[in-house]
């Protein structure tokens, strides 16, 4: 069939065919090197082969051939199907590509049990309509589950894609939960909780109980039921019940009312009270030991009067930094009447006829202790200036003990260089020694002994 001729001498002509008025030379005149032609608007009918004819004199007639390609881009589309789940496969998603050259491809893409059926229909001029459902036997588990329709095609750049969600329909289904198995008399603000699900959405919630009379401490609000305070009448069972268009659905729960117990809030105050307190106590009680020990190495060497208070000779003569510090002491370094107190240094009366211990101590004289020295002929016994004066005590024990800051650290690491006289009278008639009753003497802890009316340097 001839759709548009060119001669030299005759020109341009386009005999009666299904494109005349739509077919035309691309140049008029047209060139004979490459006499074109194009077709406007044009038509699924448009396609097929076309044959360019050159007639030469006297070779013959020369052709070549091609051939014209229609394409129909399709209308996709994707739609879900509710169901009712019913135990028997029916279609729950369709998918449809409409008029399309050539015919479309449709895929599924789901987790749902399922499987596709496609089918393809002719359509106006050539074309191909595509339509594929997707079908399963649906559950309340498959409810809401993704699917999605996939369509491709020559004339799309990319696949079109349908995201869908599964739409089965099922009566209500639904669990009490909020009981914890604790329920005691007096505990308040209890709940219970009516989780339901169903599709269609269920409208309807009743809570009863098994007696059919609801306790007064109990307030219902919607799904929720709240006890505000446990006593023995919500001992029972609660039943909840819901409704949808397609059924109802039933949960019950027995709740048990226990005895009342202690508030664990208030439990774990008491236990918090309990543990502070004992280590209030266990601090007090170590303070008090560290006070007292200390107390008694202080005044190691010392007894009271018998009336509570200390001899006053004792106060003066007894510290050993104090003292120096008051005047009574030895003002020079490392002086003995200061450092150590701990043995018995006995004074004698200015009087010769009472030698021994003085009964007055506003008679005291110099103190003497052993180691005597000779004075016109007759022996003496040292003054204490005379022991301080020595050179018997060695100047590095002396610096030793000058360096001791505690008298309890001079007491435990004197070793004093000079001897200290420990005079022990002979005993009298009635087994007093000096004027002093034996048990009036105590051990110390360097292995000597004091009295403990005795006055000490």
């Amino acid at each position: 069939m001839n759709i548009a001729v060119y001669h030299p001498n005759f020109g341009v002509n386009y005999p009666p065919s299904p494109v005349k008025g739509r077919v035309a030379f691309v140049v008029d005149p047209p060139n004979l090197d490459a006499p074109s032609i194009q077709i406007v608007d044009a038509k699924m009918s448009d396609e097929g082969k076309y044959i360019c004819e050159f007639a030469t004199y006297p070779s013959g007639n020369e052709q070549g051939v091609t051939s014209l390609v229609m394409l129909a881009k399709p209308r996709n589309s994707a739609s879900i199907v509710t169901v009712v789940a019913e135990g028997k496969p029916v279609t729950v998603a369709r998918c449809e590509s409409v008029d399309g050259l050539p015919p479309a491809l449709i895929t599924w893409v789901t987790t749902a049990n399922g499987n596709a059926t496609t089918v393809s229909k002719a359509g106006a001029d050539n074309t191909v309509t595509v339509t594929s459902e997707y079908k399963m036997i649906p559950t309340a588990a498959d409810n809401g589950k993704d699917i999605s329709c996939v369509v491709s095609h020559k004339t799309q750049t990319k696949p079109d894609s349908f995201p869908l969600k599964l739409a089965v329909e099922f009566p209500p289904k639904l669990t009490i939960v909020g009981y914890d198995n604790n329920w005691y008399v007096g505990r308040t603000n209890v709940q219970l909780t009516c989780q339901a699900s169903g599709n269609p959405i269920p409208t309807t919630v009743v809570w009863k109980t098994l007696t059919g009379e609801m306790p007064d401490t109990v307030v219902i609000k919607e799904n929720k039921l709240t006890v505000l305070k446990v006593d023995e009448s919500v001992n029972t069972t609660f039943v909840c019940e819901v409704k949808n268009r397609l059924g109802v659905g039933k949960d019950q729960i027995t709740t048990l009312v226990r005895e009342p117990s202690v508030n664990p809030s208030n439990a774990g105050v008491v236990a918090g009270a309990v543990i502070g307190s004992l280590l209030a106590l266990l601090l007090v009680g170590a303070l008090i030991a560290v006070l007292v020990t200390r107390n008694r190495r202080q005044q190691q060497g010392y007894r009271g009067n018998g009336k509570g208070t200390y001899d006053i000779k004792s106060r003066i003569f007894g510290g050993g930094k104090k003292a120096s510090k008051n005047g009574t002491g030895n003002a020079g370094s490392g002086g003995v009447a200061g450092g150590n107190n701990n043995g018995p240094i006995y004074v004698y009366s200015e009087n010769p006829a009472h030698q021994g211990l003085a009964d007055k101590p506003n008679h005291h004289q110099p103190l003497h202790l052993g180691g005597g020295r000779e004075e016109g002929g007759v022996a003496t016994t040292p003054t204490a200036q005379d022991i301080l004066l020595s050179t018997e005590l060695d100047e590095a024990e002396r610096r030793k003990f000058d360096e001791l800051d505690d008298e309890e650290e001079r007491y435990d690491h004197f070793g004093g260089g000079a001897p200290i006289l420990q005079l022990r009278p002979p005993q009298n008639e009635e087994g007093i020694m000096g004027g002093y009753l034996d048990d009036d003497m105590e051990s110390q802890r360097d292995g000597s002994v004091i009295s403990r009316t005795a006055v000490y340097v």
